[in-house]
Parts: C-alpha cells; structure tokens; sequence
C-alpha cells in the first residue's frame, strides 16, 4: 500500500493537533484542581478565623474585656488568684474581685500589707479595662450601730480610691458605696474574734460599658 506525502503530512498534523489537545486539557484540570485547591484551603482558613473570631468574643465576654491581650488578661488574673488570693468572678452586674484587702478594728486606713495587691489592680484596670466604671465596695464588721458601720465602710471605700487615684486611675472612674455591716462573711464575728477581719474589707465590682451595677444602689439600713 503506498501513501501519498500529503497524506503523511494531514496524519501528522493531526497527530500533533490531538496531542496538543490532551496537554492543553490536562494543564486546564491541572488548573483547575489547584483552584478547587486553594478554594478548599481558603474556606479552612476562613473557618478557622472565624472560630478563632468566635473563641476571642466569648473569652472577652467572659473576661469582660474592653482591650488589650484577652490571652494575657487571663494570665493576669490567674497570677492573681496565685500571688494574693484573690476571687475572680464574672456576675450578671461585672466582674467581682474579692481580694484580701482588709481593715484594723474601727480603721479606715489602707494598710501597706495590702498595698501590693490595690497596685497590681490597678495595673489591670488600666491595661484591659480604661472606659469601665469600677465600683469600690466598703464592708464593716457588727460592733456599733449599724448607722455608724455604713459610715465607716463608706470611709473604707473611699480611702482605698484614694490609693487607686494615686496608682494613676482617674476618680470618673471610681465609684464608692458603703455596705456597712451587711453581708457578712463571719457572721456576728467582730473586734479581735476569729474571722472578724474578713469582715473588715473592700471588694470590687468592674462594670462593662453596657451593664450597671447594682452596687450603685444604696442598700436599706436601719439606725
């Protein structure tokens, strides 16, 4: 059988013209799978930022965090807890600081045992929490009138501010209310009896900017 040259020339173009076809198919699937790819790569990354975006929000909310580090408040707070004892809760009205800032018999002066710790709260307040109203709660133990112990837990409150002021907070900032010998952590303990000191006391309320306080209501006292 015998082949004209033209004919050779038409088969070998062809040839040529389908090889080039398949490449040129192959290199758009290639193409195309990298698409899908980088498509699938850009949905876990978003995914992921997403859940990271979320993980931060409720740890801010839980935190009640206005700024700052939320990883590293919650560092702050735990070596807190570790350093001072302290109680760190996050409540309906704020997060509550229950610290062992404690008062003398019938005193109302911030003892340099307990500067270290009104220092160090400071410190957080104004690193994660600079527009939140803080609430600075003053507590007395039994002994006396009951008139006369709202006085001198307001005394309390209000000299611990002071100290704050000193530290660098502004008094916009601070808010004082006496308790005066309600909520009692030892019940009926007072002067030098055991546990009356932790009636003696200061604790604190840090507000979010869309809560208030119910610390900033007056409580009811009788004479």
């Amino acid at each position: 059988m015998r082949f004209h040259s033209g004919s050779l020339i038409a088969a070998a173009a062809t040839v040529t013209f389908l090889s080039g076809c398949a490449t040129t198919g192959a290199l758009r699937r290639a193409k195309e799978e990298q698409a899908a790819a980088l498509a699938t790569q850009q949905q876990a990354l978003t995914a992921e930022r997403a859940e990271r975006t979320a993980s931060d929000s409720a740890l801010r909310q839980e935190l009640g965090v206005v700024r700052g580090d939320v990883q590293q408040l919650r560092t702050d707070l735990q070596q807190m807890k570790t350093d001072f004892g302290a109680k760190i809760a996050s409540l309906e009205d704020g997060l509550h600081f229950a610290m062992p800032v404690n008062f003398a018999f019938n005193d109302a002066t911030v003892r340099s045992a307990d500067t270290p710790v009104l220092a160090r709260f400071a410190h957080v307040v104004q690193q994660y929490y600079p527009q939140s109203k803080v609430t600075i709660e003053g507590f007395a133990d039994p002994a006396g009138s009951s008139r006369y112990n709202l006085n001198l837990s307001q005394r309390r409150a209000k000299s611990v501010r002071d100290y704050l002021v000193a530290q660098g907070l502004t008094t916009d900032q601070l808010s004082t209310v006496g308790y005066g010998e309600s909520r009692l952590v030892t019940p009926r303990a007072w002067g030098d009896q055991p546990g009356a000191e932790m009636n003696r006391r200061v604790v604190f309320v840090i507000e979010t900017a869309s809560q208030k306080s119910v610390a900033l209501a007056q409580p009811e006292t009788t004479p």
